[in-house]
């Protein structure tokens, strides 16, 4: 058997300490430092290395033991029935090998067991557990803290927090306050005890309150809904507690062994008879094809729930097949927590390159150990600029979190120093552009290291990709690729040289035929009718948006009135701030701009508003005038609308001067509301953010 190299131990090492200390503080601290989705896949990666290695595992390893111990303001009790983790599967790959592995304990060769053509758990007349209920009872992994209730006599004697599994905190005045767990039993004869385990958590709406009140007294806010639930279970004081309006869904019932029913479905139902709050969002699935659909579903669909859950927990319907089962040292063989794409995971940086952007702007990424983020495969994250890498303090080798940031683009949060290799060396920024070898310049006022050199191969990519945007001058065909081929056979060195192109240079291009070179002379042609509010945002001046492109077109209805305007007089148009002004004044006094525009204009583009559609008739869009009523706006959408879809609701308002987010947040001005609204609704409720129809929309796009 090999050995680990220096290297593997020092990283084993690393990872036992980092999880420790994630753990303490998660356990006995109630102040976790760690995300879940973070800790999973760093305990993932110190087992598979001591599966590979043995040799490196040791008894202090977080993978050799249950918990941490808890807290110490609490009384600690030993529970009467112990609360085990879940196993986690990140995929349906890692869920299908935790159905062949209790297969495999249940019968190795398979005697009397058999998984049927649609992939159904059935158990043969031969087997001991037949027709004790079969198939697997899937319910939504609720984001929250888990709690185990005694009942003697129908009557609740005691509430504790998991605490480590087998030991936890005595907190039964905080669980009295919770309204969804009844303090006696909705049973005429109850059983003489009762342990339920269940999940206290915090709806939406409740959390975001929470946050808003300990922002105006100036507390931290909490993370999260989870850790909001765990601190306020924590609370000396139960009047606090009450404030707070904890739930509870319960998920597991243990009774005395001639009470206990035969299966994980016929327990729900006997919990929500006795009074617990159980979730309705549960399935009994025959096959593994319908759990499947019980996944695909909720991943979606749970964005419209009012509480968060992270995935969802299947279960072994027949509790005489659990029991046969048992359990690991840390999980039951027969449930398994079968997780959505988490939004944030480690990963290491295995190096970092520097991009050069239209406007000569250096983008540090890093190159990352591949990684499966929110379903997709990320292998490269923005740094953002120099001064974020300060920041961050990045240097190669480094563990690093890294998230969609929009839900789009992958980024680095943040470093986890102390898993830094030794000798690690740390990144700098280059003092010369990657792509021309210029010198490159930051200024102090700005956070952004650029290469000045207008012949920059790279500027020149950019400035005719954005050139040939579908906002800008919208020339079909014109896409990177061919971009990148046309300014490394120096076909193009400016965007003025598109409208020189002939069928016969553009057929010199690999892969170009006839048809296609013809095609794309037309399609460049025709963008000479663009307007000239399209052309100025196509120029790609800093600063200057699609709206803002529209704004000054209006204020200014060619473009030598814009070159000729002050930065004062720029800067007075409504919307437009002195940053703006500044920037357009510079541009129009290089040099080589001037002589850009010389040649678009003997090349028949559109450099100014025609008098009927200028400032004194303004320009209709579809019914509204362009005086921009939404400027300076965010809006979000949620929900069905009655006569037009999201993607028609954001361009109208767009097309306003309004902004369209994805998220509610303090900065969103209105929530455009349509049937089916989900959580969204909730927190602008909650956030005190006006909530408007389709038809108050149309409104407001009056002026």
């Amino acid at each position: 058997m090999s050995q680990p190299t220096p290297k593997t131990q020092q990283r084993a090492e690393q990872l036992r300490q980092q999880l420790q200390k994630a753990s303490y503080a998660y356990y006995a601290l109630d102040n976790p430092i760690m995300e879940d989705a973070v800790y999973d896949r760093l305990y993932r990666e110190l087992q598979d290395l001591e599966q590979q290695y043995p040799s490196l595992i040791s008894p202090d390893s977080p993978t050799q033991r249950v918990g941490e111990r808890p807290a110490t303001a609490f009384v600690s009790l030993q529970h009467k029935i112990s609360l085990y983790s879940l196993e986690n599967a990140f995929n349906l790959a890692e869920f299908a090998t935790w159905q062949e592995r209790w297969q495999r304990v249940v019968s190795p060769e398979k005697p009397g067991f058999y998984v049927g053509s649609g992939g159904e758990a059935n158990i043969s007349q031969r087997n001991p557990v037949s027709g004790s209920g079969g198939g697997y009872v899937c319910e939504l992994k609720i984001d929250g803290s888990a709690l185990a209730l005694s009942y003697e006599n129908g009557l609740l004697v005691r509430g504790a927090t998991r605490g480590d599994g087998t030991t936890g905190e005595e907190i039964t005045q905080n669980v009295k306050t919770i309204r969804s767990i009844p303090l006696r039993l909705n049973l005429d004869n109850p059983p003489p005890w009762v342990e339920v385990r269940g999940e206290a958590f915090l709806a939406l709406d409740v959390f975001a309150q929470i946050n808003q009140e300990r922002e105006k007294i100036g507390e931290y806010l909490f993370a999260n809904p989870r850790n909001a639930a765990a601190g306020t279970l924590r609370q000396l004081d139960s009047r606090k507690v009450a404030d707070r309006r904890l739930d509870f869904f319960a998920y597991t019932l243990h009774l005395p062994e001639e009470l206990q029913p035969a299966s994980q479905w016929e327990c729900l139902q006997w919990l929500q008879q006795a009074g617990f709050r159980v979730n309705p969002n549960r399935d009994l699935c025959p096959s593994l094809t319908e759990v499947k659909a019980f996944y695909d579903r909720w991943e979606t669909d749970r964005e419209n729930l009012p509480y968060m859950t992270d995935g969802v927990v299947v279960k072994l319907n027949s509790l005489a097949l659990q029991k046969q089962l048992g359990f690991t040292q840390k999980f039951p063989r027969w449930a398994v927590a079968l997780k959505y794409p988490a939004e944030e995971l480690p990963t290491i940086v295995e190096a970092v390159t520097v991009q050069v952007g239209r406007t000569g702007a250096l983008t540090p990424v890093a190159e990352l150990k591949p990684v499966q983020l929110a379903g997709t495969t990320v292998s490269r994250a923005t740094l953002h600029n120099s001064d974020r890498l300060d920041e961050l303090d990045l240097h190669i080798g480094d563990t690093v979190i890294v998230r969609k940031a929009g839900e789009i683009i992958p980024e680095v949060v943040r470093v986890l120093p102390e898993l830094r290799p030794e000798n690690a060396p740390r990144f700098q920024m280059p003092k010369f552009c990657p792509e021309c070898g210029s010198t490159v310049v930051k200024p102090a006022d700005e956070a952004v290291t650029r290469c000045i050199n207008t012949s920059c191969p790279a500027i020149l990519r950019g400035s005719l990709i954005h050139w040939a945007s579908r906002k800008a001058l919208d020339i079909n065909g014109l896409g990177e690729k061919l971009v990148q081929l046309m300014v490394d056979s120096a076909l193009v060195k400016s965007v003025a040289d598109l409208y020189s192109l002939t069928v016969a240079e553009l057929m010199t291009l690999e892969r170009m035929g006839q048809k296609s070179a013809s095609k794309l002379v037309t399609a460049i042609a025709s963008s000479k009718t663009q307007p000239w509010a399209r052309v100025l945002y196509g120029l790609g001046i800093r600063h200057v948006g699609s709206v803002n492109a529209q704004v000054l077109a209006e204020k200014f209805r060619d473009i030598e009135a814009l070159a000729a305007a002050t930065p004062l007089a720029i800067a007075s148009v409504y919307g437009i701030g002195s940053e703006i002004a500044d920037s357009v004044s510079q541009w129009f006094q290089v040099p080589a701009n001037q002589t850009l525009i010389d040649r678009l204009k003997t090349a028949g583009l559109q450099l100014a508003t025609p008098l009927e559609t200028s400032t004194q008739q303004p320009q209709a869009i579809s019914g509204i005038t362009t005086t921009l009523p939404l400027l300076g706006k965010t809006f979000v959408i949620t929900g069905t609308l009655p006569t037009m879809t999201r993607e028609e609701a954001k361009a109208k308002i767009e097309q306003a001067g309004g902004k369209v987010t994805g998220s509610v947040s303090k900065k969103t001005n209105y929530l455009l509301v349509g049937e089916d609204a989900g959580s969204k609704l909730e927190k602008a409720q909650a956030l005190g953010i006006p909530c408007i129809s389709e038809a108050e929309l149309w409104e407001l796009l009056r002026p």
